[in-house]
């Protein structure tokens, strides 16, 4: 009876490890691999504009970071680290964008209070940027998983980081772009 019972929860633990593995894992974009060109109507400091990913490209490399939802407790946590370094990312050429499934209304308020005026976020509310990205929660295709991506100027994703957790999205990417300047001059 003990081993039964034992081995029940031991099963359980495994089919629960899989289950959150899966929350974290999915198809996205890999280093190489081209970035779709997408515009989308954006937030920078509560004024709407449409953003153009062709645009930002043009200027330096662009760090796009996809989230679940604004005004959500981790969301909120990811927007403050990423306002607090974009000077950081302005030293090495790099601008930053978030995307999330969210109304542009309220990706205006959270534009102001969460990212601080510091950089956009677009609105992506029939989720096709989200699809075209890879980056949709493996549950719920159409709200954002926590997926970010350093994209070169060229178009070719550089790297790419997805983890639910909004630690380390921040460090990672800021490595990658500290990376990708080393190697290429900046005019």
């Amino acid at each position: 009876m003990k081993k039964k019972f034992i081995s029940a929860v031991l099963a359980g633990a495994v089919s629960v490890g899989f289950a959150m593995h899966s929350l974290t894992a999915s198809a996205t974009l890999k280093p190489g691999d081209v970035a779709p060109p997408f515009t989308a109507q954006a937030s920078l400091g509560g004024k709407t504009y449409t953003y153009s990913l062709a645009d930002e490209l043009k200027k330096g490399p662009v760090v796009l970071y996809f989230y679940p939802a604004a005004f959500t407790k981790g969301c909120t946590i990811e927007a403050h680290e990423f306002a607090e370094a974009v000077d950081e990312y302005k030293k090495y050429g790099a601008t930053v964008i978030g995307v999330s499934h969210d109304n542009i209304d309220t990706l205006t308020k959270f534009s102001v209070s969460e990212c601080r005026s510091k950089f956009p976020v677009a609105a992506d509310a029939d989720s096709k940027v989200i699809g075209e990205y890879d980056a949709g929660m493996p549950m719920h295709a159409s709200m954002a998983n926590r997926v970010s991506y350093v994209i070169a100027p060229d178009g070719k994703v550089i790297y790419e980081y997805t983890s639910l957790s909004p630690e380390k999205h921040v460090e990672n990417t800021l490595k990658a772009v500290k990376e990708w300047a080393a190697t290429h001059k900046q005019p």
